[in-house]
């Protein structure tokens, strides 16, 4: 048994029930929520949470395919419509359609779940189901009665004409005789405006359930007749003639046969649902554990709770835990929780929180037992993945001032009588949650007791968690076994808590620091410090000193950390670079040997026309050393490679000072003073996109001079040479055509088109490969993978030539 009995409202749970409870879309889902409580039952909770994990998956898999809304709540008329001759009115029988309605749709969906991916709901399905067989009743025998409602109503829950025929025949012999009745009436009134008995806006109306005229009441004996009513100021009488008496009392027959003719359709209608409430009264109950199950999933939905690991003896090991309350709260004026890391197990049972006060160690505590309170209630909890809970028999918590004014009990007596209560009954399934442990009374008798009644629940095999300030109990930590210690984490360059829990070692609570930062006298600390004793301040140095080293070292470690992520980076930069390079050798290679071929089949084929030219001029001297000839300048033109020497190295450009702007000259600072010259194409922030030759490079600007413009025209050109813009730009078209090469001209003639189109800069091309036996197409493709310009690469519409043609898209 938990202890205290408003344990569940100490810790908030009650605030997140509430939450649970609105988030149903029934009362009865919501009497469901109001029933939460904390079990023992290892399987019972297994199943609970599974629920919950599995509606989640349905919400998010399956959300719009069942109804989450008008879950209306029929069961206040089981109890009549068990009575014979009971019936309902046509209001109730309007939410019984949509609640019915409703409820089928709802049966059909997780009858039909997957059950080996959702065995839990789909268990719950199937309970209801067997119900069913036991009562020899089928939901499906709802249907039909859905089928009738629909015939009875239209769609405003007015009875239908055509509900029975009775009532149709009625219904027409009512509007036949009003007719009549309204023809003669309208001749009596017709006459009254012309004599001057009535004004002109007065017209036929109702009085006592009967048709009549206005009259003005000094002429109210000018028509024979039963006068039914008048006005409140007597000023006019309104009349029912003589010769309508007939009509009228046939018209009220009429519609007393109505009624009774309708209350004879209701009643077949409330005999026909009579047999049927047993089922529908155990659907309903169904349809509130659905209800109830999706409200807890909406708030692990909303709060990122997740189903962890389940363990079934006591045991904590949570990651990132979060108060879902605090964190609510936080959330509201923009501020994030810390998570806290928090491991309990059979070696280190009890935690002795330690730290300065507002720190967060009250938190912790009450993170620790809504959790596990909320866990054991049947919901998912806030912590990350990996996080596994473990099952306790009841939880003991002292927290909070507790002073009992008619019981006269202080606020240290009522901690000891919770003390006192938790000695008797604390077990090895008990988790304890102390806040402020031992304080209240004299620090050294209360250290002392503190100290004696924690070393006995840590030999009764408890676990748990308790705060503290006193040094015995921290000293304690360290040499019982089952006890250990935990700090929060303070920060001593700025003096502010940081919220963290840091396990394994104790706290400071940092008092004199905090004294001096709110501003205390300093004389007043330094009397503080010699009444202490050098013992008790030493400690509390020692601990300071350990916390500032820690940190020191956390930040030479961060820092340490991200510099070798960057040398990481540079590494796959490098790798990066080195595969481009061997890419375009490669490439190279692939192009010089395409053209070499190129060039051996020219001289092949021009050789062996030669040799037939010869043949055919019958060896005549001047027509074969004619063809000589031109066999002679075909080898000068196309084979030959003259290899340029002593040619003059371009002289570096001299640096000139000036701003550099789209279209300067600059040159690349160098130690030698001869770096690489090249023209601005572009500027981007800091850097420059600078053409160098036929490459084009983005390089920061502060590693760029300006130069003076190159003299040599001849250098100019050939330092340009591929980068004419305007005549790429005209030359280019958005489709190339490969079909029919082979496959070392196709990476020439694609590496050379996708290069134009990253320079111009064009968002989309059309590879034209066709479709064949798709090698040419796999060809393609397999090249494309090299840019990483590429956007995305995919095939043209079906109509427009489908798998021949593949679309390239740029960043």
């Amino acid at each position: 048994m938990n202890y205290p009995e408003n344990i569940a409202e100490k810790l908030g749970f009650d605030h997140i029930q509430r939450d649970i409870s609105q988030a149903c879309l029934s009362p009865m889902g919501a009497e469901f929520a109001a029933k939460m409580k904390f079990s023992t039952r290892h399987s019972v909770v297994t199943s609970w949470v599974t629920q919950v994990h599995e509606m989640k998956q349905i919400m998010a898999e399956h959300g719009g395919e069942w109804p989450q809304q008008d879950y209306y709540d029929l069961r206040a008329w089981f109890a009549p419509l068990s009575l014979e001759g009971h019936y309902l009115t046509p209001e109730d029988w309007r939410d019984w359609h949509r609640g019915l309605d409703i409820l089928v749709q709802m049966i059909r969906f997780f009858t039909n779940l997957d059950a080996e991916k959702f065995p839990e709901i789909k268990r719950i399905t199937q309970q209801y189901q067997a119900k069913e067989t036991e009562m020899e009743l089928d939901f499906r025998q709802i249907i039909p009665l859905i089928q009738e409602l629909d015939r009875v109503f239209d769609v405003n829950g007015q009875i239908k004409e055509t509900a029975s025929p009775a009532l149709g025949d009625l219904r027409r012999k009512r509007f036949a005789e009003e007719q009549n009745l309204r023809k003669k009436l309208d001749s009596y009134i017709q006459q009254a405006y012309k004599e001057g008995w009535v004004s002109k806006d007065f017209s036929l109306t109702l009085r006592n359930g009967r048709m009549v005229i206005p009259l003005a009441a000094e002429h109210k004996r000018k028509i024979k007749g039963f006068v039914q009513d008048e006005s409140d100021t007597g000023k006019t009488v309104y009349l029912e003639p003589a010769d309508a008496l007939v009509l009228n009392n046939e018209i009220k027959s009429l519609e007393s046969a109505e009624r009774r003719e309708i209350i004879q359709i209701l009643s077949r209608l409330s005999d026909r649902v009579r047999p049927l409430v047993p089922m529908l009264a155990a659907w309903f109950q169904w349809l509130g554990v659905i209800d109830f199950v999706r409200a807890k999933a909406v708030w692990a939905i909303e709060h990122d709770a997740i189903l962890p690991h389940i363990q079934a003896t006591p045991h904590v090991k949570w990651r990132a835990a979060r108060h879902p309350i605090l964190e609510e709260s936080l959330v509201k004026i923009g501020k994030k929780i810390k998570p806290l890391d928090i491991t309990l197990d059979a070696q280190k049972r009890i935690m002795v929180v330690s730290g300065p006060n507002a720190g967060g160690k009250s938190v912790t505590l009450s993170t620790i037992g809504l959790l596990q309170y909320l866990f054991q209630a049947g919901c998912l909890v806030p912590v990350a993945e990996g996080s596994t809970m473990g099952f306790f028999d009841q939880i003991f918590l002292d927290m909070g001032d507790e002073q009992n004014l008619e019981n006269e009990l202080s606020t240290y007596s009522s901690h000891l009588s919770n003390m006192r209560y938790f000695l008797q009954h604390a077990q090895e399934k008990t988790l304890l949650l102390v806040d402020e442990f031992g304080t209240g009374t004299e620090p050294s008798l209360g250290g002392a007791i503190a100290e004696s009644i924690l070393e006995k629940l840590a030999d009764k095999g408890s676990y748990g968690a308790i705060n503290t300030h006193f040094g015995n109990l921290k000293s304690l930590a360290d040499r019982k076994a089952g006890l250990f210690n935990a700090a929060m984490r303070y920060d001593t360059t700025h003096l502010e808590p940081q919220f963290i829990l840091d396990m394994g070692k104790p706290g400071s609570s940092f008092a004199f620091e905090i004294a001096q930062k709110i501003g205390l006298p300093t004389q007043i600390i330094e009397n503080a410090r010699k009444k202490l004793g050098k013992n008790q301040v030493d400690f509390d140095k020692l601990l300071m000193e350990t916390e500032t080293e820690k940190q020191i070292w956390e930040s030479k470690n961060s820092s340490l950390a991200a510099q070798l992520a960057q040398a990481e980076r540079i590494k796959e930069q490098y790798s990066s670079l080195k595969q481009l390079l061997e890419e375009d050798q490669k490439r190279l290679l692939n192009s010089a040997k395409a053209e070499a071929k190129q060039l051996i089949k020219d001289a092949n084929q021009k050789i062996e026309q030669t040799i037939r030219e010869i043949k055919e001029k019958s060896a005549e001297k001047e027509a074969t050393k004619a063809i000589r000839n031109t066999l002679t300048e075909f080898a000068t033109e196309k084979l030959a490679n003259p290899v340029k020497k002593n040619e003059p190295k371009p002289a570096p450009a001299k640096p000139i000072v000036g701003i550099i702007e789209v279209g300067s000259w600059v040159a690349i600072k160098q130690a030698d003073g001869e770096g690489a010259v090249g023209q601005v194409l572009e500027l981007k922030g800091k850097d420059a996109v600078v053409a160098l030759g036929s490459i084009r490079s983005t390089i920061k600007l502060n590693r760029l001079e300006k130069a003076a413009t190159p003299k040599a025209e001849k250098a100019t050109r050939v330092a340009m040479k591929g980068i004419d813009m305007n005549s790429r730009m005209a030359q280019f078209t958005l489709t190339l055509d490969v079909r029919g090469k082979r496959g070392e001209e196709v990476y020439v003639i694609l590496d050379q088109y996708m290069n134009d189109a990253i320079l111009l800069g064009v968002p989309e091309v059309h590879i034209l490969h066709g479709k064949g036996d798709g090698i040419l197409r796999a060809l393609v493709k397999e090249q494309l993978k090299r840019y990483r310009e590429i956007k995305s690469v995919q095939d043209e519409h079906a109509d427009r030539g489908g798998a021949g043609i593949s679309i390239i898209q740029f960043k």
